[in-house]
């Protein structure tokens, strides 16, 4: 019925359609008397009044569906946000449910919830292959809910102790909360259709709840939809005697105004007592039917999805021959990649058919191909790129490469090659020598990478990384044995590939054992039979001289050149051969074009000119050490150049592929560089280096840094408001330099070499207290020469005894530094050597003399730039100008040359 037409019946209303259409108008008086009709829309769908109670009450029902869906997929991180709205939402009913007590699915959520959190807790596998955000939710959540669930502890527990019962009870009292808040229309049935409309829409959430219900409940579905149909009926009754009653109603509120009726709750209280009935049924009928499955013997659980159907490896009673076992190889072989494969029952059929080819004896050559592809599909099990191979796929690879090295060394008539095709094969003429295709080199490279993938995905502060560690002993033996082979039968390409991977397993670790050798030499009579063999063992140093001459001699591809120098200069560095090492590296020149490398090789690049600059540091060339080491700290990024750790500055600038590809640059953790120590040797050198520059250029106005880093250092020192004892290894860096700046290098001495300075940096070397002497001998010279530097001008003259008592260093030394000094003209004086004393010249300039000279500097500039201008807006240089000013740059003041002062700026030797 349209709300066009107000009054009239249908007959009426169809009249007035056929004829010319009048809008009705309304009476004035009797307006609010007449009925208010609606649509034909709004009539079919009927408003509903609930309380707030089932509003309150529907909303944490909806969120803890939502919450159920995030446990079934994992989502723990979904799970902690509608957690948090469930808790605000329970804060919002807390009004009504300290009237009504708090409702069963409330406590039911919890208690399951927490379980469900310990349980993903527990399951350490599963916790590994998480995401950062879920990992983090799963923390956070278990904490809040541990925390929030103390407040019910006597529910949960009554609940955990009574989960069914629970669950009924919750269902029964939402049912009666339903129709309590429901009202009749009709009298007759005792139902309405506000009543069905609130029932109907009640019903799905009360399907969510019951959460502990399994497949057994599919009986008390059908009958809840058998319900659900005969209330269908009732309401089509009651919207009919609605439509009927429509003119009764002289308000539109009145049309929703709640009527109890006994009917109502006597027929509610019926099927409760049915439904109970039904249930207790159905639950005696379940414990026999589990009573009767027992007694019939043991259960086995299976997957679920589609069975996995192995293949029959062979008929019974067939020949099994070379073709046949190579047939059913391929066949095996096909469904490699495929979707659905189990790659780990691939691997248990192909390790059945080498046993079948053994007892069959078909020969060496089947078993050589067949271990080829097991390998290859131990490989192969892990799909993604960036996961690495479980322990026990690991030890099966190593295991299996192993039996593969000892069939190839046993058979010397056995030719493996990737060059050698399918069709040219040779399994089974045994009068030839067997051929079979496979690169055993291929497999080795693919062993050592997925090592690497292995260190680095481990923890490398546990027990777990040192004993994947304990594996590289294996990995480096295997990489033996295939040099071996391959020096025997593989091509100068591939000798020149073993030999890189010898070389990347040997040069990053210092060989004790020579050390040992060089320092102490050996004693025949003294030593056991085992030390003598260890002795006798090659020396690292000269392993890797072979290895890599080879490589400069054969090589054709740039990469692997450039990966055995870098890694030789490294070795040598780390033993502290400076010489060889930086000869190599002026050699090679690999500081023009290394740019241009890809980034592993430019990793190993930065860390070989770090190890370069640390063994100058201990061989004393400050100023080499520190040119090594500049471009690396000045950066502000060692530990991204190093491969040792990726940055949270750079990690936004990165999406999440190019963050992975970074990640697996990452250098493992035992092959890493002690970052602290690559800080204070760059520090130290560079306060050798500055703090007697800062001395003998205090007032030159254009004074140039050495270390920008260092300089930072000494401000961010300087900028604190209370100075106390220094802690950290820049705060002994800072202190010391300022106590040098004095010239007291008793207490610079004190500052660089500590128990803390020792336990953190010095201790870390091979040979600690030569480096230590080194240091304080350094120390003492710099102190010397920034002490003349500072206090030139106060003397006449000083004795060079006083001196080498003042800083405890022999009278030759001290005679050699300030010889050096005078004859660089960084000291204006002479010595007299009857009397052995620095006689000083008094010839630099004052303070006043400085800002003089300083101002003549800069109003000589300021000309220069003048004349510029004007010859500019001349168009050409005049040539009176020109002469001045040739003139003015040739003859420049006189004082500035007479004195020397200045051309120290340039003959510096910093």
């Amino acid at each position: 019925m349209s709300r066009f037409f107000t009054t009239g019946s249908d007959s009426e209303s169809e009249s007035s359609l056929s004829g010319e259409e009048l809008a009705p108008k309304p009476v004035g008086g009797n307006y609010g008397k007449q009925p208010l009709l609606l649509s034909e829309d709004e009539e079919d769908t009927k408003r509903v009044v609930r309380s707030a109670k089932d509003k309150r009450f529907e909303e944490l029902t909806n969120l803890i569906r939502t919450i159920r869906n995030a446990m079934k997929i994992r989502d723990v991180t979904k799970c902690l946000e509608e957690f948090e709205l469930l808790g605000k939402a329970f804060g919002k009913a807390k009004s009504i449910v300290d009237k009504e007590g708090v409702p069963r699915f409330y406590i039911r959520i919890l208690a399951d919830l927490e379980d469900y959190l310990n349980e993903l807790w527990e399951d350490k596998e599963g916790k590994k292959k998480m995401n950062k955000n879920n990992a983090k939710a799963l923390s956070t959540l278990r904490q809040k809910i541990r925390k929030y669930n103390r407040d019910y502890e006597a529910q949960i527990t009554s609940y955990k102790q009574n989960p069914e019962q629970s669950a009924d009870e919750d269902a029964e009292k939402n049912e009666e909360d339903s129709e309590g808040s429901s009202s009749s229309d009709d009298d007759e049935d005792g139902l309405s259709a506000t009543s069905f409309l609130k029932k109907k829409s009640e019903a799905p959430s009360g399907e969510s709840r019951k959460f502990l219900k399994k497949m057994e409940d599919e009986d008390e579905d059908s009958e809840d939809s058998d319900d659900d149909e005969d209330w269908g009926s009732d309401s089509t009754s009651s919207d009919s005697d609605s439509e009927e009653d429509d003119g009764k109603y002289t308000l539109l509120a009145s049309k929703f105004l709640k009527k109890e009726s006994n009917t109502d709750k006597k027929v509610a209280e019926k099927k409760r007592e049915d439904k109970a009935k039904k249930k207790h049924d159905r639950k005696s009928k379940r414990l026999d039917e589990e009573e009767e499955d027992n007694e019939g013997g043991e259960w086995e659980r299976v997957r679920g999805g589609a069975p996995l159907v192995k293949p029959k490896m062979f008929a019974k009673g067939t020949e099994i021959t070379h073709a046949i076992v190579v047939k059913k190889l391929n066949e095996i072989l096909q469904a490699r990649g495929k979707k659905g494969t189990d790659r780990a029952a691939q691997i248990e059929l192909l390790q059945l058919l080498v046993q079948i080819a053994a007892e069959n004896n078909l020969g060496e050559g089947v078993i050589v191909k067949i271990k080829f592809n097991i390998i290859a599909s131990l490989y192969d099990y892990n799909p993604n790129l960036a996961t690495y191979m479980k322990p026990e796929m690991w030890q099966k690879c190593l295991d299996c490469i192993n039996e593969l090295m000892d069939i190839l060394f046993a058979n010397p008539n056995i030719f493996v090659g990737e060059n050698i095709l399918e069709e040219s094969e040779n399994l089974s003429n045994f009068e030839q020598p067997l051929r079979v295709r496979g690169c055993i080199l291929t497999l080795v490279e693919r062993m050592d990478e997925e090592f690497t993938k292995i260190m680095q995905n481990t923890d490398p502060h546990s027990q777990e990384y040192v004993e994947h560690l304990k594996d590289e002993a294996r990995v480096c033996a295997i990489i033996e044995r295939v040099q071996r082979y391959l020096q025997e039968k593989g091509t100068t390409e591939e000798i020149c590939r073993i030999y890189l991977r010898r070389v990347l397993h040997t040069y990053y670790k210092f060989d004790y054992k020579a050390h040992q050798r060089q320092l102490a030499p050996p004693e025949g009579s003294s030593k056991s039979e085992q030390d003598q063999a260890e002795n006798e063992g090659e020396d690292s140093a000269v392993l890797m001289e072979r290895l890599c001459k080879y490589i400069y001699a054969k090589d054709r591809t740039d990469r692997i050149r450039t990966c055995a120098i870098l890694c030789h200069i490294y070795h040598h560095a780390l033993h502290s051969r400076w010489y060889q090492a930086r000869d190599l590296m002026l050699m090679s020149h690999l500081q023009d074009n290394i740019q241009h490398a890809d980034p592993p090789v430019q990793i190993l690049y930065n860390r070989t000119m770090v190890q370069l600059g640390i063994c100058a540091f201990r061989q004393g060339l400050t100023k080499d050490a520190h040119n090594a080491l500049l471009d690396i700290q000045s950066s502000g990024r060692a530990k991204e150049l190093l491969g040792q750790g990726l940055l949270l500055r750079s990690l936004q600038e990165r999406n999440q592929e190019q963050e992975k590809v970074e990640r697996r640059r990452q250098v493992p953790f035992h092959l890493h560089i002690n970052l602290e120590l690559l800080e204070c040797v760059y520090l130290v050198s560079a306060m050798l280096l500055e703090i007697p520059y800062m001395a003998a250029h205090e007032s030159d106005a254009r004074r140039r840094m050495i270390s920008k880093q260092f300089h930072h250092q000494l401000r961010v020192g300087e900028r604190q408001p209370l100075l106390g004892p220094p802690e950290s290894m820049r705060e002994h860096v800072v202190a010391a330099s300022k106590a040098m700046k004095m010239g007291d290098w008793k207490t610079c001495h004190s500052f660089i070499i500590n128990e803390k300075m020792n336990g953190k940096v010095w201790d870390l070397f091979p040979e600690a207290n030569k480096v230590r002497t080194m240091l304080v001998r350094k120390i003492q010279e710099e102190s010397l020469r920034t002490y003349l530097f500072t206090y030139s001008s106060v003397y006449d003259s000083i004795s060079m005894e006083t001196l080498s008592d003042m800083f405890q260093l022999d009278l030759p030394t001290v005679h050699s530094i300030i010889s050096k000094m005078i004859i660089s003209e960084e000291l204006m004086a002479s010595l007299d050597q009857p009397t052995q004393t620095v006689v000083m010249h008094r010839t630099e300039p004052t303070a006043q003399q400085n800002l003089a000279l300083q101002l003549a500097e800069k109003l000589g500039s300021l000309v220069e730039n003048n004349e510029r201008v004007f010859d500019h807006k001349q168009g050409t240089y005049g040539g009176y100008f020109r002469d001045q000013k040739d003139g003015y740059r040739k003859n420049e003041g006189g004082y500035m040359r007479r004195g020397g002062y200045r051309q120290q700026q340039s003959q510096t030797s910093y």
